[in-house]
């Protein structure tokens, strides 16, 4: 290994004394500094009974939350990150000359940020989506952020279907912030038709990797890296094993509870189970098609993914409408719990109420401080921020408007029929403003007067409308922080009734004003 000429022991180092040392990791046959095993079983039966009305005190059953919020960068994705990172460096395919770059929802960006603490470049393509709690977190990593206006997770149906000039728009966009940087800006005009091909797609996971390779870049390769799945197998799982051991208990016994950023966890904890015990215990939840929930993907946008193995676990979906109440409560407890976990909780308990389980374990990936501005917004005499489309058309009287909002694509005729057909409403009562107008209220956090003007009405309250329930999310959370009330709808216009089985450009346009 040392007669690799790109090996950077002075690297390795700093980073084994600085995050490997500090982090879960196998040391004479032990896993040692193991995150918190904590018996939440007495707080949930309170929060059954208090939020859910359910009297759950005669049920025999025990839940564990594993509180891996309490790791260095504050999420279970410095385990995959770390190790990833570590043999990399052992190999010389990193070091303190080459700069790292991966696509990110947040927390693996924030992960890597540890290495810029230690003189690394570390550059993060991201998607204006994030919540502003992990753009912060992202910031204060030092971490060089390309936000780019695009989903990491395109829409249902959007793939391949990006408009020609979009996706010219993006690369300009992209080829400005990488010149910022400090890139060479000849060597992305070089290869520019490839890139364009690549942001037609929606596919930022490919064009980091592709970023990587023409600027002689290291990337992670999070969303196929089999050391991804190896260190919860060799690590993760047996260091709740060993735990449960010290109380006398086994794993043997439990059921394994997580989400879906990559597919790490549930690949590694899945490993494990069948090759320890010979069991499939693992059950990994997703929030229904069109929600948001921080950081995790919808069983729709997990397929296709290298890691994604459902053979190998059981599946859930969660409505977070129906649970964020489950998130607060346990936050006011004092668990640091983000908003994954909550959904993981709720399924947990679920299960435990219905006698399908008696022993759990909860994979808390993060807490809650990157998403305290959207929690602060869960109290019992608000309106939900997000709504679906059958709630939505029950109350479409009760609602000023429905606005279209999205920074790049506009509904043609037909959208407009969809949305007013769907919900129950005439067409009147749907309104367009420019894509300019909605990419200028998510980039300055201020309301436009033209956009203002829209939000006025005897009703005080407006639906939102996009294409997947994202946009009109950031949109809905940037006006409540004025006082604005409006509504998201879950799934948008992809998810409508009258849309499904149509292809988005039959309906969907690219905003050319």
């Amino acid at each position: 290994m040392s007669e690799n000429q790109n090996y950077d022991p002075a690297l390795l180092q700093k980073f084994e004394e600085e995050v490997w040392n500090k982090i879960p990791h196998k040391e004479g046959g032990k896993i040692v500094n193991a995150t918190p095993l904590v018996d939440l079983t007495a707080d949930l039966k309170e929060c059954a009974k208090s939020v859910f009305k359910l009297n759950l005190d005669d049920k025999d059953f025990k839940i564990y939350g594993k509180f891996d919020s309490e790791l260095l960068s504050g999420s279970i994705k410095v385990r995959a990150a770390s190790h990833i990172i570590h043999e990399a460096i052992k190999s010389g395919k990193c070091n303190g000359k080459r700069i790292v770059i991966e696509a990110t929802s947040g927390n693996f960006g924030i992960a890597l940020g540890l290495l810029s603490k230690l003189g690394v470049t570390v550059v993060a393509l991201v998607s204006r989506k994030l919540q502003e709690g992990v753009f912060k977190e992202l910031r204060n990593e030092n971490i060089k952020i390309m936000d780019l206006d695009m989903d990491i997770c395109p829409a249902p149906g959007m793939e391949n279907k990006a408009d020609e000039m979009a996706a010219k728009a993006t690369a300009a966009n992209i080829r400005s912030q990488l010149t910022e940087i400090g890139f060479d800006p000849q060597v992305f005009d070089d290869n520019l038709g490839e890139i364009e091909e690549l942001l037609a797609k929606q596919d930022i996971i490919n064009l980091a990797r592709f970023l990587a390779e023409i600027y002689n870049m290291f990337c992670p390769k999070q969303y196929d890296n089999e050391l991804n799945i190896d260190i919860h197998n060799t690590v993760t799982a047996p260091e709740i094993d060993q735990q449960l051991h010290e109380n006398g208990d086994s794993l043997e016994d439990y059921a394994l509870f997580c989400s879906f950023g990559t597919g790490g966890t549930s690949g590694g904890l899945s490993k494990y189970m069948s090759e320890k015990y010979n069991k499939k215990s693992v059950h990994v939840v997703f929030p229904p098609l069109g929600q948001d929930v921080a950081g995790i993907r919808t069983k729709s946008k997990a397929e296709g993914l290298t890691l994604y193995n459902p053979e190998s676990y059981t599946e859930h979906e969660v409505d977070f409408e129906n649970i964020k109440f489950l998130l607060k409560f346990m936050v006011d407890k004092g668990h640091d719990i983000g908003e994954s976990s909550a959904l993981e909780l709720f399924a947990a308990l679920e299960m435990a109420y219905k006698g399908e389980i008696k022993k759990a374990v909860v994979m808390i990936a993060d807490g809650i401080e990157k998403y305290r501005k959207n929690f602060e917004q869960i109290s019992q005499d608000k309106p939900p921020m997000k709504i679906s489309v059958e709630d939505a058309a029950a109350v479409a009287d009760d609602y000023d408007n429905i606005i279209w909002v999205h920074t790049q694509y506009t509904p043609k005729e037909e959208g407009i029929e969809i949305i007013a057909k769907s919900l129950g409403v005439d067409k009147s009562k749907i309104t367009v403003p420019k894509a300019s107008t909605i990419n200028n209220l998510l980039s300055t956090q201020q309301i436009p007067e033209e956009l203002s003007k829209e939000l006025e009405g005897s009703k005080g309250k407006s639906l939102l409308v996009c294409m997947a329930g994202n946009t009109s999310l950031m949109t809905a959370q940037v006006l409540a922080s004025k006082g604005i009330v409006t509504q998201s709808l879950n799934g948008g216009i992809t998810n409508l009734p009258e849309g499904r089985g149509k292809n988005p450009g039959e309906y969907i346009q690219v905003a050319r004003e």
